[in-house]
């Protein structure tokens, strides 16, 4: 049995901007990381870190970019992360996080639950900044400072 994490959420934002919100590191850094290397694109490889964890940066490579419509790539050396985007009639946005797979056992299903956890926080906190421009990140995560950085998603 394989473990694949799963997170969705509707954006009341166009296509063109819930995409830039995501490949855009000026827009990720308000919501999301705090620092990137670079914007994703195909072919590339960036770096990201996080405030919380000074000490911590994540590589994300083999990343596959299809322009408004799907996002992909790797990182912690071997899970694959695929984002969808799926415009509505409205006009608004399905955005579909799937990450892994990964063997059914205990460390994987302290990733499970950690890395879904991260990707709904990832999603509340990208609608709230393209919806109403409010960084829900600020403050979230203080008190893991003197943590691992086991899920800093």
């Amino acid at each position: 049995m394989k473990m694949i994490v799963k997170a969705a959420i509707q954006i009341q934002r166009p296509v063109e901007e819930v995409f830039n919100g995501i490949v855009d590191p000026e827009k990720m850094c308000q919501y999301f990381i705090s620092e990137s290397s670079g914007p994703l694109e195909s072919g590339k490889e960036v770096t990201w870190k996080w405030a919380e964890f000074p000490d911590y940066s994540c590589k994300v490579n083999q990343i596959h970019i299809v322009p408004h419509q799907s996002i992909s790539f790797v990182w912690d050396d071997d899970t694959r992360v695929n984002i969808r985007l799926e415009e509505q009639p409205d006009k608004s946005v399905v955005v579909r996080i799937t990450e892994g797979e990964k063997d059914w056992d205990e460390a994987h299903l302290n990733w499970f639950g950690g890395n879904t956890e991260g990707w709904a926080n990832f999603l509340a906190f990208l609608k709230a900044f393209l919806e109403h421009g409010i960084n829900l990140r600020t403050g979230a995560f203080d008190f893991m400072r003197h943590t691992q950085p086991g899920n800093v998603r």
